[in-house]
């Protein structure tokens, strides 16, 4: 039955390739995991500003690097690409997958259309877990997030050594979502820079698997 499977969606980040991420799979070993299903789709090719134009897979273009606390925001393009993951999402629900046992996972690019994705989405899920991220919105997006999407708690993880997206920029994650009305446990990891490390991983599982009440969830995961 779908209820009883699991379906992992893990969404890349700027510049990189579904497939070149699949390694993943042989870290997530616990029973809870047996029936999963993967999914690592590409971003289509963009032209993003940081890198002087360049073009190359990208969710939505990155104004500069670092990102930082106030640096610009493509609503539009991540509103897209919402669109692509929600997509998928629906598809799993509508085979019978309940939408509380969808997880939405993500590092930096991947980090902030997860949250994007979560907070969106019309229904209440498992949870989101952002890893490197930012807020890729403003706040006049608060309005369209709706009571049921409220209900999705966060995990939020982020590198005190990151110089790619500052830590400034993941900090200012959690009163945010504070003020939405999200529930969000945020770590700070001292000596980890612009990547994500097996203990994070280690922790993501675990904290997923707290919220599965029994069945597997579906997750997607963007690193």
């Amino acid at each position: 039955m779908a209820n009883n499977r699991s379906f992992i969606v893990r969404l890349h980040g700027l510049g990189d390739s579904g497939p070149a991420n699949e390694p993943i799979k042989s870290l997530f070993t616990s029973p809870e995991f047996k029936n999963t299903t993967w999914s690592f789709p590409s971003a289509p090719s963009n032209s993003v500003t940081c890198n002087n134009g360049a073009v190359m897979p990208s969710w939505f273009d990155v104004h500069e690097l670092p990102v930082t606390a106030n640096s610009p925001k493509d609503e539009s393009g991540v509103l897209k690409a919402v669109q692509t993951v929600h997509a998928i999402i629906d598809k799993e629900i509508a085979a019978g997958t309940d939408p509380n046992n969808v997880f939405v996972c993500g590092f930096s690019q991947g980090g902030a259309l997860t949250l994007a994705s979560v907070l969106l989405y019309p229904k209440s899920l498992g949870g989101g877990a952002v890893f490197g991220g930012f807020v890729p919105f403003s706040s006049s997006m608060v309005e369209k997030i709706s009571p049921n999407a409220k209900r999705t708690p966060i995990l939020w993880s982020h590198g005190m050594a990151d110089t790619t997206v500052l830590f400034e920029a993941g900090q200012v994650g959690p009163p945010f979502l504070a003020h939405v009305g999200v529930s969000c446990e945020f770590k700070a990891y001292p000596d980890l820079d612009h990547s994500i490390s097996n203990e994070e991983l280690r922790y993501l599982e675990s904290w997923i698997k707290t919220y599965l009440g029994g069945t597997s969830p579906v997750i997607c995961i963007g690193l």
